[in-house]
């Protein structure tokens, strides 16, 4: 029996993304056309690869081992290409990235793409998106966040950067968190070097929303804390709402605009290598 690798790659992406409706998006075809992909794959291994419901598609116990088995391969397919084309993704590259990215997936993304590129030597380091705007000679490639609304939501940008994610801003807290009707808000942000935190405060400034910072994180983590302890509210994208949190709906709170992810613009005369890893990125995070 040998597996078909556009199978197999189709099976990758909804075990990545979590339903075949997000999987659909992510390569261009119908949610049709892919349900019928994992029939096909699941007849030629002979046994369920999926669990599906209303939460979205998760692998089964022999779908996981699967999967273990399928990036192997795609990744094999990818090198053997490579070399075909005498491309090679081999040498040292720092890669600078704002917290709010994907939190919980980002630390997989980048071991995939360590595994697939054995060669490669990835760099990382966590920074405020100021930072990464300010000093884009102090690493390769950038990942900073931007907050866009009004028209601007539906607008890609315009000044060279790649356009990676686009998500909702909303203001969340621990399942278990209820406001007592107090007078004041609690609210645990970030620093004010963080452009989300100037962004809550001068909103709710402007709404005349009356609020107390009880608590201030050094990053996401510390506000994934500070929400799982029930302390208060915060604003989070969408990717990085912990789990035990929920989206908290009240007429008091205002809207948030939503987070905009970007790969910074090429540099001048750039190392080949750095625009195959951006290549990369952008096809691992679309």
């Amino acid at each position: 029996m040998r597996l078909d690798l556009d199978l197999l790659h189709t099976f990758v992406v909804i075990c990545d993304t979590g339903s075949l409706t997000a999987a659909a998006r992510r390569v261009h075809r119908s949610q049709s056309a892919l349900s019928e992909q994992m029939q096909k794959l699941e007849d030629a291994c002979g046994r369920p690869l999926l669990v599906r419901g209303k939460g979205g598609a998760h692998p089964t116990p022999a779908g996981e081992r699967l999967l273990q088995h399928a990036r192997q391969l795609l990744g094999m397919s990818e090198l053997a290409y490579q070399d075909v084309q005498g491309i090679e993704i081999a040498g040292t590259l720092r890669l600078a990235m704002t917290d709010y990215f994907r939190p919980a997936q980002i630390i997989d993304i980048l071991a995939r793409i360590r595994a697939r590129y054995p060669r490669l030597r990835l760099q990382v380091s966590v920074r405020k998106s100021a930072l990464i705007e300010e000093d884009p000679d102090d690493f390769d490639i950038g990942i900073s966040m931007r907050l866009v609304e009004g028209a601007r939501r539906r607008k890609a940008p315009d000044d060279g950067r790649i356009l990676i994610a686009r998500e909702p801003v909303s203001w969340i807290a621990h399942d278990g968190f209820k406001f007592a009707g107090a007078t004041r808000w609690p609210l645990v942000t970030l620093p004010e070097t963080c452009s989300l935190q100037r962004a809550i405060i001068r909103t709710l400034n402007r709404h005349r929303v009356k609020f107390d910072v009880v608590l201030t994180a050094s990053g996401v983590a510390g506000l994934h804390m500070a929400v799982a302890a029930g302390l208060g509210v915060t604003c989070l994208n969408a990717s990085a709402v912990p789990a035990g949190a929920r989206r908290f709906v009240s007429d008091e709170l205002p809207e948030m605009p939503d987070a905009e992810f970007s790969l910074l613009p090429p540099k001048p005369s750039e190392p080949a290598l750095v625009g195959e890893v951006r290549r990369l990125l952008v096809a691992q995070f679309a």
